[in-house]
């Protein structure tokens, strides 16, 4: 790396490696082997502010902690031939990295003015009263952070869509028997955290909503992306439900959401794009969410984020000597087929050109851990189509998604 380059790192990491970082996601890989990616935060440890980095490698993640001084030289590893490219969040400001193919870094900071002052204001106590020492002492934001979860859309901040769909209330409190769903809003938008790196700011990013139902995703989403973090989108959702779809297009006009729309239509035969940034399904039911796979590959979609639901198609095929006496068991041979289904998925966007994960999150009707499949485009295809063949020869298995990209 070129002197130039590194003193670019070592800048940006003595600006933001101190207690008003919320966090770093250092991202696009160079080798699809080592290090996929890497979240940095502040965290305090015995006392001392420490930034602790999330190494994500294949399925595991591994953890590192650093002394604040030593973040530079670590991020300079990281985009040593590693990483190529980095967001920063923090109360003082965003920043971004690219690394170019010749290893050239550039940096893009946008710093807040004024925000340390902001940040280190006085607060009253519970008992009314300013604590100086405590107040004045930012480390206390770090331990803020570690003793009560810190939400995307924090609670408190009134956000219209949530008021009007009775999650809070106009005081931005939280209803409690909407607590359950208010988590799961903010688990499924650090999903969109993480891919934030491939979404454009410079043009507008198209995104869709396939079998959006009463929308709270789709809201919570348009409302992330373009009134906290700037970006410039256009949102569609789809559904099969009329009224459904006349209520979202109401509050989308009433809160001024001049992007957002909602369209009646079924995901197989939408064909009002030719060309989307993301996809996204939730709940899609049995083979509806290989139909809605298959159009974000077609599109060539740069992000997928897919919750399937209801898969039944395989579990009609299964089919196994070897296995016979387990898939006996129509509950067992159900969630195999489900597994089954979601790997096979997983595995055929990956013979597209996608780096796929498989991620556990958290159902919005309040069934257990449910399963999201994230796929990001590599551009990079997977040589496993006879493997994928064979596993499906094995248990008599056709699923509809490979027929949709194969045939």
């Amino acid at each position: 790396m070129e002197p130039e380059s590194v003193e670019k790192i070592r800048s940006l990491a003595e600006e933001f490696a101190n207690e008003y970082l919320k966090h770093i996601v250092v991202s696009n890989p160079v080798n699809r082997e080592g290090v996929q990616k890497v979240r940095i935060r502040p965290v305090l440890l015995k006392g001392e502010l420490t930034m602790q980095a999330e190494e994500l490698i294949g399925t595991q993640a591994f953890h590192k902690n650093l002394k604040p001084e030593e973040l530079a030289e670590y991020l300079i590893g990281l985009f040593s031939g590693v990483l190529k490219q980095a967001q920063v969040s923090s109360a003082l400001g965003e920043a971004t990295v690219l690394v170019s193919k010749s290893g050239t870094v550039t940096v893009k900071i946008r710093r807040k003015n004024g925000a340390k002052q902001a940040y280190a204001q006085i607060q009253p106590n519970s008992s009314g009263n300013a604590n100086l020492s405590k107040q004045r002492n930012p480390l206390n934001a770090v331990l803020d952070h570690n003793r009560k979860k810190r939400y995307l859309l924090p609670e408190g901040v009134p956000v219209p869509f949530l008021v009007d769909l009775g999650v809070m209330t106009e005081q931005g409190a939280i209803v409690k028997s909407r607590y359950d769903k208010f988590r799961q809003i903010n688990r499924f938008l650090e999903f969109i955290e993480d891919i934030l790196p491939e979404l454009s700011k410079e043009r507008e990013n198209t995104i869709i909503d396939f079998g959006c139902g009463k929308s709270y995703l789709t809201f919570a989403m348009y409302y992330y992306l373009h009134e906290v973090q700037g970006y410039p989108i256009r949102v569609i959702g789809l559904d099969l439900k009329k009224t459904v779809i006349e209520h979202c297009n109401q509050l989308a006009q009433r809160y001024g959401y001049e992007k957002l729309k909602f369209l009646c239509g079924d995901i197989a035969s939408y064909e009002g794009v030719n060309q989307v940034d993301m996809v996204v399904t939730l709940h899609a039911c049995d083979t509806a969410t290989d139909f809605a796979l298959a159009k974000a590959v077609r599109w060539g979609a740069k992000v997928i984020l897919s919750v399937p639901c209801c898969q039944h198609e395989l579990n009609r095929q299964m089919k196994n000597d070897l296995l016979k006496p387990v898939l006996g068991y129509g509950l067992i041979k159900e969630r195999m087929a489900a597994l089954y289904t979601d790997a096979l998925r997983a595995e055929l966007l990956e013979n597209q050109g996608y780096r796929t994960q498989i991620l556990e999150f958290i159902d919005m009707e309040h069934t257990p851990k449910n399963i999201l499949i994230r796929a990001v485009r590599s551009g990079r295809k997977k040589n496993n189509r006879a493997e994928i063949e064979a596993i499906c020869k094995e248990f008599s298995l056709k699923p509809t998604l490979a027929q949709l990209l194969w045939e």
